[in-house]
């Protein structure tokens, strides 16, 4: 049972660590896919972590050159692909995964077993969200390297999006019974936090933070994940404690900086808040971070910068889309979150929870159904998203609006106080309307 990440590479060892970085990392889905969403487990796993500075580019350069005088050196290719992809979780720069694949499918031209390249591929498939690829990938690593612990992970991640549940937790079972890490630890974390158990995640973050000692970025991305999880249960003052411990160990880390910044707006400082989520958007111009920014103009009074960031939104997305990362889920949460375009969102909902079964593709497409008006058809599939007892407050917000819709008055309340009790600040958009909603 578990969660995501990525450990750091450095100078020579870089055969060894790219594979550690990426293979043993998160596979979580990509930086279009939202990883702070309440139960995109995959959106927080791309939050993934490399290389500081300019190292995962200097191994870049290096290793185009040895190509350019080896054209066959199958370790070379696989692991530069696999640098391609940690420079696209850096820099949020999607033009570096076609890179990557054209990488990575000319190492497996050349030896098709080799077990580096498949786990490479694999991983590229997660980021683009070719799940069943992924899975696919996955167990035919697992085949050519069975003692690693990386394939499982692997599997796990592409079961887990596809909404085979036991069997991911089996796959990341094993993934930790193998090597009981960072990327394994954080895997059971997110399992139980998937299974409705906040207190053992926290468990096993704090193990999965404990197992990076030592690696300054994957201590810092432990440290959010962990923020995050108090967080979820509404309490802020640890969460601001572990995001400042990791802006302390690794500064200017964009992921604390951004998760600090709904800490900041339920305290009503919504000028530090948007200084916060600008200096992440400057850093690297993930989706997620621009929507919240577009949400804390709207809160701060202004509409017109709010918009702009809507259409930027939209420009990153289409990028996204352009360079191979299929992002409908992604795309119909964020038009229902701001109740753009009802049918064709619906539509879209309808498109990606069918490619991705899991119970963020139910929820996706019960509150894109609800934004449409089709409450009594969002209903089954709100049910079916709570199916494993997922303690959300993002989840229950959008039953209790379903609810609600329904007129079913008395429900939509219950839903509304289950979402504040677990954290009355959980959305800078939807908690001040759940408060209204009870008064």
């Amino acid at each position: 049972m578990i969660r995501r990440r990525r450990l750091v590479v450095a100078g020579a060892a870089a055969l060894v660590a790219v594979v550690a970085l990426l293979l043993g990392g998160a596979l979580a889905t990509s930086p279009a896919a939202s990883p702070d969403a309440p139960a995109a487990a995959p959106v927080r796993a791309l939050a993934g972590f490399g290389l500081a500075g300019g190292g995962t580019a200097g191994l870049v350069s290096r290793l185009e050159v040895k190509i350019q005088r080896n054209p066959r050196d199958v370790k070379s290719l696989a692991t530069l692909g696999l640098a391609y992809e940690q420079r696209w979780r850096e820099t949020g720069d999607s033009s570096f995964l076609p890179l990557a694949a054209h990488a990575l499918r000319n190492a497996r031209q050349l030896s098709p077993n080799d077990a580096l390249t498949i786990q490479g591929l694999g991983s590229l498939a997660l980021t683009r969200h070719e799940f069943g690829r992924g899975l696919v990938l996955g167990r035919l690593a697992i085949q050519l390297a069975p003692y690693s612990s990386n394939p499982y992970g692997i599997e796990g991640d592409a079961l887990l999006e596809l909404g085979r549940y036991p069997q991911a937790f089996a796959a990341f079972q094993k993934m930790v019974d193998l090597k009981p890490n960072l990327s394994s630890y954080a895997r059971v974390s997110y399992a139980r936090e998937l299974s409705g158990d906040l207190p053992g995640a926290i468990t096993a973050m704090r193990m999965a933070l404990d197992a990076a000692a030592g690696d300054r970025e994957g201590y810092a991305w432990a440290s959010v994940q962990l923020g995050k999880l108090y967080w979820m249960r509404g309490d802020g003052r640890a969460a601001k404690r572990l995001y400042g411990n990791a802006l302390q160990i690794f500064p200017g880390y964009v992921y604390a900086l951004d998760a600090l910044v709904p800490v900041e707006a339920a305290r009503g400082h919504f000028r530090r808040a948007i200084a916060l989520e600008k200096r992440a958007v400057d850093a690297i111009p993930l989706p997620q971070f621009v929507g919240q920014l577009g949400d804390l103009y709207v809160r701060a009074g202004q509409p017109r910068l709010a918009l702009e960031q809507q259409a930027t939104v939209r420009v990153i997305q289409r990028l996204l889309g352009v360079n191979g990362v299929k992002v409908d889920l992604e795309t119909a949460i964020y038009r229902a979150d701001h109740s753009l375009d009802p049918a064709g969102t619906i539509s879209l909902a309808r498109k990606a929870r069918a490619l991705r079964p899991s119970i963020l593709g139910d929820d996706t497409l019960a509150w894109a159904l609800a934004r449409g008006g089709h409450c009594a058809e969002a209903l089954p599939w709100s049910t079916r998203a709570l199916r494993l007892g997922t303690h959300d407050s993002l989840f229950y917000f959008h039953r209790g609006t379903i609810e609600q819709c329904l007129g079913s008055t008395a429900a939509a309340r219950t839903w509304f106080a289950r979402a504040l009790a677990l954290n009355p600040n959980f959305s800078v958009r939807f908690a001040p309307i759940a408060r209204r909603s009870v008064s």
